[in-house]
């Protein structure tokens, strides 16, 4: 019943070849076969997962979207991924959501498939132990805790290096590892606000607006995935070592300022919000279709402009002096607008996008969820995939992005909806705990 509301066998140390170095990682490699196949059906992202990343191993750390979004992107590809939360507190995305399946949310589901979950107290001194002998067997750590929080646990990089050199320790926080802000808490929608994108977002003269997702936190996951890929990379194509990823939602949401930067430091302009479209970027909106539906037609290069002036019925228009190039049409863009707009009044949104699509001017409707469902494109690049849980039954998830003809991932199955789903399989499989040493650790609290 829907409700809506509000592994591996242990083998010798991984990415490294020196288990005895000291504090600051050693140089060493451990190089992952990728499995390759034939080119793939778009549709098909589910089932065995080998892609590019199989045989990495990743110790998740942290909850919510900062960092766990990372996670499910190696998850994808074949990165053996071990989620860690605390026995009596676990990850709280495990409640978050606007849907409900069987009492469970949905959301978990997807920002968990893929991982292993497993439970672990790193405060107790049992806990740490395991922890270390997991960090023997892994090649990236990814957390998003406040900074100095590893640090307070006895879990610095330098005593997680002196187990294991070659480790990755991607580390997720509002604004980063350093810096006189960097011990405080930080929100997706303070850091969009801080790095500078809250500012860009609405129309003049009224409160910026929130995008409706923690766009923020999305973004630092993507260049945490971006800095551990880099790393890897370099300690094992180039002989290198582990090292600290660190990553900043402020900064992250800032990297996205386009011009900004160099714009204000010559000429000191600073943008502000431009409502539905760019100012002096034209044609480029949002138009009402006869149906009340909103059609973003995007033509401001001037090759494309034409094309638009013949779908109108106006080719005139791409000759006129005040609409001929880029930079007239910025100089009058609000007189042309509004001459879309009454050609665009007259069609409903779907004789719109046919006339647009006639032409090869770039157009789409602003699609909800339910729309996204009904999209041919989508589907066929499978952007929708059915994924069956032997509780849930089938859980819709979003597809995999970017897709790879010959390594492609897939998702190995929705997120456990039990804490400690895998404690069996890692501790008992990987680390090669007795029964006995399992039953002691769960009752030491340590799991």
């Amino acid at each position: 019943m829907v409700e809506t509301s509000q592994s591996a066998p242990a083998g010798e140390m991984r990415g490294a070849q020196n288990p005895d170095s000291g504090p600051a990682p050693q140089t060493g490699t451990r190089r992952v076969a990728a499995k390759s196949g034939g080119t793939p059906d778009p549709g098909d992202a589910t089932g065995a997962v080998g892609g590019p990343l199989a045989g990495v191993r990743v110790l998740e750390l942290g909850s919510l979207i900062a960092g766990p979004f990372a996670g499910r992107q190696l998850a994808d590809f074949g990165a053996e991924v071990i989620k860690i939360e605390s026995p009596d507190r676990p990850d709280p995305m495990r409640e978050w959501g606007r849907a409900r399946l069987e009492g469970h949310t949905l959301w978990w589901s997807v920002q968990s498939r893929g991982k292993k979950c497993v439970t672990l107290d790193l405060k107790s001194p049992r806990g740490r132990e395991l922890f270390l002998e997991l960090c023997r067997e892994a090649d990236v750590i990814l957390e998003n805790f406040r900074p100095g929080t590893l640090e307070k646990l006895g879990l610095s990089p330098e005593v997680l290096w002196q187990t294991n050199p070659g480790l990755v320790i991607a580390r997720v926080s509002g604004y980063g590892q350093t810096g006189p802000d960097a011990n405080k808490p930080g929100y997706a929608s303070v850091a969009e606000a801080r790095g500078g994108l809250r500012h860009l977002n609405g129309y003049p003269d009224q409160a910026p607006p929130r995008t409706g997702i923690s766009l923020g936190d999305s973004l630092a996951s993507l260049y945490a995935l971006q800095g551990i890929l880099l790393a890897l990379y370099w300690r094992d194509a180039k002989g290198g070592t582990g090292q600290v990823v660190d990553v900043s939602l402020v900064e992250a949401c800032f990297s996205l300022l386009e011009s900004a930067v160099p714009d204000y430091a010559a000429a000191g302009v600073v943008p502000g919000p431009s409502g539905s479209g760019l100012k002096g970027i034209a044609p480029s909106n949002i138009f009402r279709s006869s149906d009340g539906k909103w059609v973003v037609i995007a033509a401001n290069q001037d090759s494309v402009f034409v094309r638009l002036a013949a779908a109108m019925g106006a080719p005139e228009l791409a000759s006129d002096p005040l609409y001929s190039n880029h930079a007239s049409r910025g100089v009058n863009q609000e007189a042309l607008e509004q001459l879309i707009a009454q050609w665009a009044a007259g069609f409903n949104h779907s004789e719109l996008a046919a006339c647009l699509d006639r032409h090869a001017v770039p157009n789409s409707t602003v699609s909800t969820i339910e729309d996204i469902f009904e999209d041919p494109q989508l589907r066929a690049r499978g952007m929708l995939v059915d994924v069956a849980d032997e509780q849930l039954g089938t859980v819709v998830q979003p597809g995999i992005i970017p897709k790879l003809s010959r390594t492609r991932g897939g998702i190995a199955w929705n997120g456990p909806l039990a804490p400690g789903s895998h404690n069996s399989d890692v501790y008992a499989g990987l680390l090669k705990l007795s029964a006995e040493e399992l039953q002691d650790a769960k009752d030491e609290g340590a799991i």
